[in-house]
């Protein structure tokens, strides 16, 4: 494995962890305010963000990453919809979860992409 791809793979794994603590954050900030559904979405929210560290770094096969992927995708759509679809003001704590969820789907397609790459030269190889 080359250091572009462990480099790729530890970005990854860190902005699904900061996505996942900053969606941890926002439960003590809000709580007064949120009901208990919404509470407990972002804590289950921030946990399946931190376990997905797991998955990128041990390098377990593609199906994790396509989950993730999906899974991260439809957080920043749901976002999209109950916040800013709605009219509700936007934060800087949404927009880093935002962005760290947007970087996680970027580096995933790329690690996806980049084991393509190199699973076609491998055959090429042989």
């Amino acid at each position: 494995m080359t250091n572009k791809m462990l480099l790729l793979l530890y970005v990854a794994a860190a902005s699904t962890v900061i996505a996942g603590i900053l969606h941890f954050a926002l439960v003590p900030m809000y709580h007064s305010v949120m009901t208990l559904d919404v509470t407990i979405f972002f804590i289950v929210s921030g946990l399946a963000q931190l376990f997905w560290a797991i998955p990128i770094v041990k390098r377990w096969i593609k199906p994790w990453y396509y989950i993730g992927i999906a899974g991260t995708a439809l957080l920043i759509i749901m976002w999209a919809v109950a916040v800013p679809g709605r009219g509700y003001p936007i934060d800087a704590l949404q927009i880093a979860t935002e962005l760290f969820q947007i970087i996680f789907i970027i580096v995933c397609c790329i690690i996806i992409s980049k084991a393509r790459v190199n699973a076609k030269l491998n055959d090429l190889d042989s």
